[in-house]
């Protein structure tokens, strides 16, 4: 019996996605709950898995296809022991057996791969392949191009110079200069839904916002003070959850918020929606891109859960595990380019959001203290608001409020 593979049913702020990777291809069994096939939106990456054992027959929605919301995107027979079986396309003409096709092709590899060696006269044997279980991709296919263009590029060089004994040998300052070793590469890629996504949002910040950044600095000895003391004795107490520098702006920011309403609030067309609660997005670097996950009720989080929370969500980034549930919603956003060594920067507004907080660096330098100098683990601290909403003097009220208590980590459990 022949069951359709279908896309998942996407939410509502999903359009549509496209067909990221097909872990299977025609002819290969399948086990049941085995990945197929990652589709890919603006937000995440899906992974649709087999219903039952069984056999992959036929694919209808190749990598880079559009893909609807529960749209066929392939045939699979179930059984342990499925012989793939034609499949009639949607135009009624029947299809060759899939298992036959790929049963010459030792190395899984994607469509868009094979496509590529065929133009360049590249056989599986001249591609080493990178993807999972030894998968030929597109981008092995390019390097395997290169590295064959490589020898040859360099021979005409070498038989020119051994044709001419006469010749003088260029002087090594002089054959340096104009040497090119290797062809000069490039490639194109269509760029990712989610890059695509992050691109549409920050051009609508910047085009559609009255954004405004104000800065100070906090100095970061009495945190890391207090981290140095407790760290041993938290890991321990929590499970192995590691205190870090994240939780304490969480919480500061979340008391922070609640002093100042306002910037926890959002714009929806000439309404202003106060949020009464504080969900604060944590922007995560992934191998797809920037990613927002959410941590909800910090007001009602402890410092361990909301390290261990944070921890979760960015090994899940890493693995493309995050699902829309963990991105969508939010009142407020921390960004923390510190941890690549930016010392300073501009965060980009994450809309219906009115204000971003954005981390840096710690940095020794040299300030004064009661007429002293003195060095000190100082942070740039960046509040990027919209103006629409918020005024400078409560952005600066709020950043104040966020360095005081950072300053005075007391505050935090006193809320003062």
């Amino acid at each position: 019996m022949v069951i359709e593979i279908k896309a998942p049913q996407f939410p509502e702020s999903v359009a549509d996605g496209s067909i990221a990777t097909w872990h299977k291809q025609p002819g290969e069994f399948v086990t049941r709950d085995e990945v197929i096939v990652d589709i890919e939106t603006d937000k995440v990456v899906l992974e649709v898995v087999a219903p039952e054992d069984g056999n992959l027959t036929e694919i209808f929605k190749h990598e880079g296809d559009t893909v609807l919301s529960l749209e066929v995107i392939a045939a699979f027979v179930a059984g342990s022991a499925a012989v793939a079986e034609p499949v009639s396309t949607s135009s009624g003409a029947p299809v060759s057996s899939p298992a036959a096709a790929n049963a010459a092709d030792a190395t899984p590899m994607s469509p868009s791969a094979r496509k590529l060696a065929s133009q360049s006269a590249l056989t599986q044997d001249d591609i080493v392949g990178t993807g999972k279980g030894g998968r030929i991709t597109k981008e092995d296919v390019v390097k395997a191009t290169t590295d064959k263009a490589s020898p040859q590029a360099a021979a005409p060089v070498a038989t020119a110079s051994q044709s001419m004994p006469g010749m003088i040998a260029p002087s090594s300052a002089s054959a340096a200069s104009p040497a090119i070793t290797g062809p000069r590469s490039e490639k194109r890629v269509p760029m990712t839904r989610l890059r695509k996504r992050i691109a549409e949002r920050l051009l609508d910040a910047k085009n559609n916002t009255a954004m405004l950044t104000t800065f100070n600095e906090v100095n970061m000895k009495p945190i890391m003070e207090l981290r140095a003391k407790y760290k041993d004795k938290f890991e321990k107490t929590h499970n192995g959850t590691r205190l870090g520098f994240m939780s304490f702006f969480i919480k500061a920011a979340t008391e922070a918020l609640r002093r100042h309403p306002e910037v926890n609030a959002s714009l929806d067309g000439d309404d202003v929606v106060y949020h009464g609660y504080y969900d604060i997005g944590v922007a995560v670097s992934s191998k797809r891109g920037l990613v927002v996950p959410i941590l909800r009720d910090t007001d009602q989080m402890s410092l361990a859960g909301i390290e261990s929370s944070i921890r979760t969500f960015g090994e899940r980034a890493q693995a493309g595990q995050l699902g829309l549930e963990d991105m969508q919603g939010g009142t407020f956003t921390i960004s923390n380019g510190g941890v690549f060594g930016s010392l300073m920067s501009t965060p980009i507004l994450n809309p219906p959001q009115t204000a971003i907080l954005g981390m840096h660096k710690i940095q020794e330098r040299p300030m004064a203290v009661n007429g002293e100098v003195v060095i000190l683990p100082m942070m740039y601290l960046a509040v990027s608001y919209d103006h629409r909403l918020i005024d400078g003097k409560e952005a600066v009220q709020f950043l104040v409020a966020i360095k005081d208590m950072l300053e005075d980590p007391a505050r935090i459990l006193l809320e003062l």
